[in-house]
């Protein structure tokens, strides 16, 4: 399929560009037409999918049809950002498979209250697609009012009313710990080829033992600030927990007031924070790599950290 017929997102820069927030809005007024509701799946599936969310499906005729992924953090399987091209493209062949392009799709991770990260509704675009695996997602927020100008009828927010969690296995306990972070598995992470080519060699994460980086770029998130600062923080945020016995599921707020008391940068304060989150701490799996966490472990090996904070899940006998 060629890449044109794929609105080209922007590359990421240091300082966004004036108008871009216009070209945004004049997009969507493009794309704005009324629809209707055609589809409310309270749990979207398929076959081989990695988890599953709320979709709302909005149609009209000759106008590209609008997808709204809906999901709590924590449900069991994939997040939204890490399986967007899946879930995308899984929505795509199963409701518009007549169409070129996946229709448009904006998602909401539903965060608990009180949590650091951002709840609002986010328009992914994709630089194209194969078959109907869309790639080179990119992220902008879209407030409800415009999601619902862009569909031309109300676009419901929440999770809704039927939704059932699925049975679940006994509960693990959650504990978060100190970890080395030379035996982190290789990573294997995705969308950023350019700064982050898969894995990291054995000998290069020992030559940045040996010779540490603390540079921050512009190239991505997980390259802009100093993993070293952060992880050292986490490391003492952990120390101070267990002495206060918090518990696994306190620690994302006491790690983000410890890290407001000593005046940290609001990148710092998200690493933070992202390293004592239940649903997105860095967890190394034995038998997969990874159940969460890639980019910053890739971040972190590059870098040449030595020790950093993890989340395991200890099964009680």
């Amino acid at each position: 399929m060629s890449d044109d017929r794929f609105p080209a997102e922007p590359t990421p820069a240091p300082a966004p560009r004036p108008d871009a927030r216009s070209d945004d809005r004049g997009e969507l007024r493009a794309l704005a037409a009324p629809r209707r509701l055609a589809v409310d799946e309270p749990v979207f599936t398929a076959e081989g999918l990695p988890g599953a969310f709320r979709l709302q499906l909005f149609t009209a005729p000759g106008a590209r049809p609008v997808a709204v992924a809906t999901q709590i953090a924590g449900e069991e399987g994939m997040g939204l950002m890490n399986g967007v091209e899946r879930y995308a493209g899984a929505v795509w062949e199963r409701y518009c498979p007549g169409q070129d392009v996946p229709p448009v799709w904006v998602e909401r991770q539903l965060w608990p209250e009180g949590a650091p990260q951002d709840p609002s509704f986010r328009r992914v675009t994709f630089a194209g697609a194969d078959g109907y695996r869309p790639k080179g997602p990119r992220w902008r927020v879209i407030t409800h009012e415009e999601l619902q100008a862009l569909v031309g009828t109300e676009v419901a927010a929440g999770r809704g009313d039927g939704y059932v969690p699925c049975p679940v296995a006994p509960e693990p306990r959650l504990v978060f710990e100190e970890f080395a972070v030379a035996r982190l598995s290789r990573p294997e992470p995705f969308r950023e080829p350019g700064c982050m080519p898969a894995g990291v060699r054995w000998w290069r994460r020992w030559t940045r033992q040996v010779l540490p980086d603390r540079g921050a770029r512009t190239c991505c998130w997980y390259h802009g600030g100093d993993w070293h600062k952060v992880s050292a923080m986490a490391l003492d945020v952990l120390r101070r927990a267990r002495t206060q016995r918090v518990e696994a599921d306190d620690m994302e707020k006491f790690a983000v007031a410890h890290a407001a008391a000593a005046g940290a940068t609001g990148w710092d304060t998200r690493a933070l924070a992202t390293l004592f989150s239940i649903a997105d701490a860095i967890q190394p799996d034995s038998e997969t790599g990874y159940i969460n966490g890639q980019h910053r472990s890739q971040a972190l090996l590059e870098a040449g950290v030595r020790r950093t904070v993890v989340l395991r899940h200890v099964y009680e006998p």
